[in-house]
């Protein structure tokens, strides 16, 4: 029997005016928690690294609508909310407008909302932060170093402080890995591979992988563990004199320090990622996207490397840390040729 057209229009009219569509009808209602129940299940399932990044955000969404339901807050209070984070950001060294901010303040969100909508309490259709737009971030101001200004870097690095060795470790490590401040916090005494000079680089999103490095760099290293070390394999390698081991502090202070011995370092906010993208960029140019990839432990976006056959081998990365540093490497001896046969290695590592 079919239903009269005039009683489907008044049941449409009807649903209409409660708000409620027929998506609503089929689902089975749940009891939809409110921000302040629901943000410690998403803490608790989050990893260390978004409980550090997202904590004071997550605290201040705590803050505003912690007594509001989830279905109940509107994608412009988000929006309001984010502009407030941006007018309102602790100031840093590398200061940007409070856009770091912003996006910070809606990916916790967007982070919120993701579980919420994988635990069937909100509908995807009606996830507010999705709605939200990104700040537009400006253009990076970071740039591959100069020979001359990585010179200088290493010239002020070893001639002064108060622990001249580690921080000439530090850069060394950072430059000849390219590896970001946290792989070098989270390197373990047991992270060396002395024979075939290789670190183990823990990165972002649980990333591992073995980075070659010269001879001098892994002599260092063995040298650091034997002075400073414990008799436990898996303790922090890199330490300061009285055996504390280094924090995200210490490349805080490093650079401080470098910014009031060069003035140019200070004005254009250089910090440790600079020399990442120092090394990157040379093995790009000399040796190729696929290598410059495999080099900088890119896996977690697609791009042409991703196809087997164009990925980076740990041979020709180690190929690319010989014609960087002029040092041999047991995994390639012979000094290879660069795409651009005039290019020179850059040796500026003189300081170990």
């Amino acid at each position: 029997m079919s239903t009269a057209p005039a009683t489907v229009q008044a049941a449409q009219l009807l649903l209409q005016q409660l708000g409620v569509s027929i998506d609503d009808l089929r689902r089975t209602p749940v009891a939809v928690p409110t921000i302040a129940e629901y943000l410690p299940t998403v803490i608790a399932a989050s990893g260390a690294g978004a409980r550090r990044t997202y904590g004071s955000y997550w605290n201040r969404i705590l803050t505003t609508f912690g007594p509001r339901r989830l279905d109940q807050i509107a994608p412009t209070e988000l929006q309001v909310m984010m502009r407030q984070a941006m007018d309102t950001p602790v100031r840093r060294r590398n200061h940007r407008g409070g856009v770091c901010a912003g996006e910070h303040l809606l990916a916790a969100m967007r982070a919120i909302y993701a579980h919420a909508v994988a635990d069937h309490l909100v509908p995807a259709d009606r996830n507010p932060a999705a709605c939200v737009r990104k700040p537009r971030r400006p253009a990076s101001e970071r740039r591959a170093l100069t020979r001359a200004e990585l010179a200088a870097i290493y010239d002020a690095v070893a001639s002064g402080g108060n622990d001249a060795v580690l921080d000439t470790i530090l850069v060394r490590l950072h430059t000849e890995t390219a590896c970001r401040r946290g792989a070098a916090i989270r390197l373990r005494q047991n992270d060396l591979d002395s024979q075939w000079c290789l670190v183990r680089l823990r990165e972002k999103n649980l990333a591992l992988r073995w980075h070659p490095v010269t001879p001098t760099l892994m002599a260092a290293l063995v040298a650091h563990r034997d002075h400073r070390g414990t008799s436990t394999a898996t303790d922090p390698l890199l330490r300061s004199r009285d055996g504390v081991p280094v924090t995200a502090r210490r490349h805080d202070r490093l650079w401080e320090r470098l910014g009031s011995q060069l003035p140019w370092v200070s004005a254009q906010n250089v910090a440790t990622h600079w020399l990442r993208h120092t090394t990157i960029t040379w093995v790009e140019r000399h040796f190729g996207y696929g290598i410059a990839r495999a080099y900088a432990g890119h896996t977690d976006t697609a791009g042409a490397s991703t196809t087997t056959y164009i990925r980076g081998q740990l041979p020709e990365i180690a190929a690319a840390l010989v014609a960087l540093t002029g040092e041999p490497h047991p995994l390639c001896p012979a000094l290879p040729t660069p795409v651009d046969p005039a290019a020179e290695p850059d040796r500026t590592h003189a300081h170990l």
